[in-house]
């Protein structure tokens, strides 16, 4: 998909926050604010209205999300663009750059996850549950695995390739996937990240699936939680 580029704003140098010449005291003063980092994960997998991303991130008002937004454009993290004809509608998509940073959004989560503070029952986005695919595969289990599965997450598209003992995920029609995967974003994390087998959440309804059984099966159980610390002393 071709974007077109609409504005271009300051360099997001208007405040210093730690006066640090290190780089990861720069890294904070670019994506440190509440709620930046979460909209560079919302795009990671391609361009998002404003609305989109609001649903996205629930929490977080029309108010803020514009200021963020403002902010991480004037850094060069994010820019305007509109879609192609005939939607021609604006959307907010990462740069280059900005998209360097998927690294550090996965490297941050599996770190995050080992504390016990993890509540898995909180909002949990599309795009966060597809990026934890390629955070939380367990390469040793793929073997000579080779599919793509589909996902229709709460009306939107997207595929979750495996080859090579890799795993890429995108925003994309689900057709000719192998199998198709259907729920609620909190649906799918008994199943691939705890004891629940596919079939029983498809047989419980929480779940739906449709095309190659096996495959799908065999998909669902590619991915683990890191082992936890223990809980602090006190």
């Amino acid at each position: 998909m071709k974007l077109e580029k609409v504005t271009e704003t300051n360099d997001g140098r208007d405040r210093k926050w730690y006066d640090d010449a290190c780089g990861t005291a720069l890294g904070m003063e670019l994506v440190g604010e509440r709620w930046s980092l979460l909209i560079v994960r919302e795009l990671l997998l391609g361009p998002r209205r404003f609305g989109d991303l609001r649903a996205g991130l629930p929490g977080i008002s029309a108010n803020v999300l514009t200021q963020r937004l403002e902010g991480l454009i004037g850094a060069g993290i994010v820019r305007r663009a509109l879609l192609p004809p005939p939607a021609r509608a604006q959307v907010y998509a990462l740069t280059d750059w900005g998209r360097d940073c998927e690294p550090v959004v996965l490297g941050l989560g599996r770190w995050a996850l080992r504390s016990p503070r993890h509540d898995p029952m909180l909002h949990f986005s599309p795009s966060a549950l597809m990026l934890s695919l390629k955070m939380l595969l367990v390469r040793d289990r793929v073997g000579d695995l080779a599919t793509t599965i589909g996902f229709e997450l709460r009306g939107e598209a997207y595929r979750a390739q495996v080859a090579a003992g890799d795993i890429g995920v995108a925003r994309a029609p689900v057709a000719g996937a192998d199998a198709v995967l259907t729920g609620e974003t909190s649906a799918f994390l008994p199943v691939f990240y705890g004891a629940m087998p596919l079939a029983a959440a498809v047989a419980a309804g929480t779940l739906g699936m449709s095309g190659n059984v096996e495959l799908a099966t065999r998909f669902s159980r590619l991915f683990a939680l890191p082992d936890k610390i223990a809980p602090a002393d006190g």
